[in-house]
């Protein structure tokens, strides 16, 4: 029947909102994680020890970590949009200072703060905030795999074209390239600003700061913050020092970005069938379930002897469970409080995650130069795995009383 209501255009359809922002994070993630490979080149070009160039993706991710929950709560303020465009722009600052630097000083600045405060406002909480707030509600969380597996198909197409770009013309080429890529999130900003506009100029009736309080008194959210963590510490590391642990034995440096790309590519199936299952399983569960597979993952990698064969199925194995955590864990995090203030909620939870990540990447880089191993390491994320597969076992992943009232009227 024809009720009279205008047809919504195609471009502001849910679904269109949902490719522009799997297309940004493709540029911006992918980008991102390409950073492992740049770690022999610079680091033997330079003259450095790995722990240069190691602290500088630290501190980018401690940074990238840190703006998180800033960014999140200036996008719920005035418009994630906006916050995207100025995001790309200091990414791509902080690629050409990179290109230039010549000193851990200015390597730091560049790839550490640059890229890190750029990258932050590009990233999964900025996009997931915008899909989720536009999304129907009974396809968010498969909306929040298909985001998240749009960000590893990055991984998937850049690592290998960084690899190529790195082998034949230089790692100065190669970060150049990274650069114009992503100034392409500009242009695309725009249109989602355009698509999404309708969907994010809804108001809630809970402010910023109420919601910020039940958060902090609620103790699932923070075991989720906790165990966040531990995905920050597991994922970075491996995507940091892979290459180069690989380097090291007769595998030699192209298998590391062969490792990566394998990653990438089952990491794109795995967060989609992540979003897929959070629908129709306890989110929380499944999360248990996958930290606790890393673990055993990681253990038969390290118990036997590195070959081809098990380097790509190690990379297919912990490819599958490596940001399957990210939709459950935004999932929960909406299905607690609500989509409203997901940029903010989920910057914080993804803070957490990144000071994972910093200790990851650094302290794989310290322990080696110490030790010349990453034995002690690889040690410390298969125990922390199963402590997060324990902790995510007694959240309370119901919705706070606001929510549960609403749904009851």
């Amino acid at each position: 029947m024809d009720t009279g209501a205008p047809a919504r255009p195609f471009w502001q359809h849910p679904a269109f909102i949902l490719v522009i922002a799997t297309l940004i994070i493709l540029m911006s993630y992918g980008s991102r994680q390409s950073f492992g490979i740049f770690m022999m080149p610079v680091s033997v070009d330079l003259n450095w020890g790995r722990e240069v160039f190691s602290f500088a993706i630290a501190i980018q991710n401690l940074m990238y970590g840190l703006a998180a929950p800033f960014v999140g709560a200036i996008a719920d303020r005035w418009g994630p949009v906006k916050v995207l465009a100025v995001a790309a722009t200091l990414y791509v600052i902080g690629l050409f200072s990179m290109s230039q630097s010549v000193t851990p000083e200015t390597m730091t600045l560049s790839v550490g703060l640059f890229v890190g405060l750029g990258s932050s406002g590009c990233a999964l909480p900025m996009l997931l905030s915008i899909v989720g707030r536009t999304a129907p509600p009974e396809k968010q969380s498969l909306y929040f795999g298909i985001v998240t597996s749009g960000g590893t198909a990055g991984q998937l197409l850049i690592l290998p074209l960084t690899q190529g770009i790195i082998s034949g013309y230089g790692w100065v080429a190669a970060v150049t390239v990274l650069a114009f890529m992503v100034a392409m999130i500009l242009p695309l900003a725009l249109v989602l600003n355009k698509a999404a506009a309708e969907g994010l100029k809804k108001q809630a009736p809970q402010s910023l700061g109420k919601v910020l309080g039940e958060a902090k008194s609620h103790g699932g959210f923070i075991l989720l913050v906790v165990g966040f963590f531990v995905c920050g510490f597991q994922v970075q590391f491996i995507n940091s020092h892979l290459p180069a642990y690989l380097a090291d034995s007769p595998l030699g440096t192209a298998m590391g970005a062969a490792a990566l790309a394998t990653i990438g590519f089952f990491n794109m199936i795995g967060t989609w069938v992540a979003g897929w299952a959070g629908g129709r399983w306890r989110k929380k569960y499944l999360l248990s379930l996958i930290y606790f597979s890393r673990s055993v993952v990681i253990l038969t990698f390290i118990s036997f002897p590195l070959s081809y064969v098990s380097v790509i199925l190690f990379a297919a194995a912990v490819g599958f469970l490596w940001l399957a955590t990210v939709p459950l864990t935004s999932g929960i995090v909406v299905q607690i409080f609500g989509p409203r203030y997901i940029a903010t909620l989920y910057g914080i939870v993804f803070l957490s995650h990144q000071l994972g990540s910093f200790t990851g990447v650094w302290l794989g880089g310290h322990i080696f130069d110490l030790t010349g191993s990453y034995t002690v390491v690889w040690w410390a994320i298969i125990a922390a795995g199963l402590v997060a597969a324990l902790m995510h076992l007694p959240i309370d992943d119901g919705p706070v009383e606001r929510l549960a009232a609403e749904a009851a009227e």
